[in-house]
């Protein structure tokens, strides 16, 4: 067998009739977990985002794997050309909770649609909590006393 130069066509020279090879049938299933840790990664560098709310487990394999989790927090329900997302967060004590979860649904769609090539139809984002530690609280107070100045 020779190969044409387009590579849909394959030429048969003993027969001279050319077969077409159609890749239309053939498919491609990415599976959730992918498109969570896509989704997942593309969240967290988020300004704001303290960290992924996940259930247990997914916090107890990050302690004993040592790796970050990044489909922690995210489901995902995948069609066969779209998929919905769903993103639990804890959020930084004193951000603007609205501009956050704006900022996380523009980059988990961008991050999903132009790896995966899937359309988004839903990025739905649910603040899980407030990360008010005493270090977060100093930092934030500190930065309000330099704005009253």
């Amino acid at each position: 067998m020779e190969e044409n130069n387009k590579p849909e066509e394959v030429v048969n020279n003993e027969e001279n009739k050319v077969e077409e090879v159609s890749l239309e049938n053939s498919s491609i299933k990415i599976a959730d977990d992918v498109i969570a840790v896509i989704a997942g990664a593309a969240a967290s560098e988020v300004p704001g985002v303290s960290s992924m709310a996940g259930g247990f487990a997914g916090g107890i394999s990050e302690v004993f794997s040592g790796k970050k989790n990044f489909a922690k927090g995210i489901k995902v329900e995948a069609g066969e050309k779209e998929t919905r997302i769903d993103v639990n967060i804890i959020v930084e004590y004193g951000v603007r909770i609205p501009d956050v979860a704006f900022e996380i649904q523009n980059r988990v769609k961008k991050a999903v649609e132009s790896m995966t090539g899937l359309k988004v139809l839903d990025v739905n984002v649910h603040v899980q909590g407030v990360n008010t530690d005493a270090n977060n609280l100093e930092e934030v107070k500190t930065e309000d006393s330099n704005k009253k100045e």
